[in-house]
């Protein structure tokens, strides 16, 4: 079983999907290992560190390849020389990348796309989109309280004190719990909202206050497999009046709001920000998918009304090293997980297999997106 490990080629991306421990664990499951010359140099990994973990480095990785992993999607072209019918493991963005997904299956190849790993509680350690949404929500309030002109914590001193920041998170899924949990760290008042009524106590075990709109009826925004749905009309109007009301009282907003396979719920509007203190940040962690903030802008400091806007494409990339040592590690628990010794590959079962297949056989299979 050759397993590949390829450079990522797109735009801004850091990471690495194999690290020197992964290589190893495949390596002692019996798998050979390739690794494309300088897939680690971003992340702080050298080839001769692969090489010392019994990897083979070479140029083209992808020949004789029966599994190639990535962190993005490779394009179907660096795919040439991998066997036919060879997995293609990794983030694939199946409704952004529907052009990449249709040929894989032209080519034979079937791609498994990690972000579509079900939430169960014996898939929780091959999630992707956990592990870099956990990085992504710390990373978002180091990088707001890099903008903000201001200290984080309450600090008394002789010369007077100086008042702690507040912090409002809005989406309380992973990277907003991160996000809460970092920001009380440093010492800000932190308080957040969600569709999900379930995530007010989590708030609350965190120390934040939870601020949520409690008049109207029938608003609980969780779907299928804990991830959020959209707000009903009456909802978003409740909550459009209590966040104008909170957010103008805000130093932070930290926005994390997404509904997969959909553009990313406007949350914060131009006469919210209008409404907000001179020298206020937001980070938009949503901005890659049309950001959950008006007029951000990706990968770019935006000021509107004295208050500064910034987004990342891709945030778990600006930590690379750490950010590739868990998304190789989902990697390896998901292969490993359904290794068949005597089969010396792994066989995928149904529940997970049905769930991160897009092609199999020449042909796109997945119900998401056939449907």
């Amino acid at each position: 079983m050759r397993i590949a490990v390829l450079k990522e080629r797109a735009n801004g991306e850091t990471r690495v999907s194999a690290t020197p421990e992964t290589v190893k664990k495949f390596i002692a499951l019996g798998a050979a290992v390739a690794v494309e010359s300088g897939a680690g140099e971003a992340a702080s990994i050298a080839d001769a560190d692969y090489a010392a973990a019994g990897a083979e480095v070479v140029k083209d990785a992808a020949k004789g390849a029966d599994i190639v992993l990535g962190v993005q999607g490779p394009d179907a072209k660096a795919l040439k020389g991998a066997n036919a019918g060879a997995w293609i493991v990794a983030g694939l963005d199946p409704f952004g990348q529907r052009g990449r997904v249709d040929n894989y299956a032209k080519g034979g190849f079937e791609a498994l796309a990690m972000e579509f790993m079900p939430r169960i509680t014996r898939a929780q350690s091959m999630d992707i989109l956990s592990s870099q949404s956990n990085l992504a929500g710390y990373k978002a309030v180091i990088e707001a309280a890099n903008l903000y002109g201001r200290a984080f914590p309450m600090m008394m001193t002789a010369a007077g004190t100086i008042s702690a920041a507040k912090c409002f998170v809005m989406g309380v899924g992973v990277a907003g719990l991160q996000a809460i949990a970092t920001a009380r760290r440093l010492g800000a008042q932190v308080s957040a909202t969600d569709v999900r009524s379930a995530t007010k106590e989590q708030i609350q075990s965190l120390g934040a206050k939870p601020i949520f709109v409690e008049s109207v009826a029938g608003i609980e925004g969780e779907g299928a497999g804990g991830y959020a749905t959209e707000m009903s009309e009456e909802y978003q109007k409740a909550q459009a009046e209590l966040v104008s009301g909170h957010i103008a009282k805000q130093d932070i907003v930290i926005t994390t709001a997404l509904i997969p396979g959909r553009a990313a719920p406007r949350l914060i509007s131009d006469a919210q920000i209008a409404s907000m203190k001179p020298g206020s940040v937001i980070f938009d962690l949503a901005v890659a998918q049309g950001g959950n903030v008006e007029g951000s802008k990706p990968d770019q400091v935006v000021v509107r009304h004295g208050v500064k806007i910034l987004g990342y494409s891709n945030t778990p990339a600006k930590l690379p090293a750490d950010a590739s040592a868990l998304f190789a590690r989902n990697l390896y628990n998901f292969l490993s997980a359904f290794w068949d010794k005597e089969a010396d590959r792994p066989v995928l079962d149904e529940e997970i297999g049905n769930a991160v297949r897009l092609t199999q056989g020449g042909k796109v299979v997945n119900e998401r997106l056939l449907g």
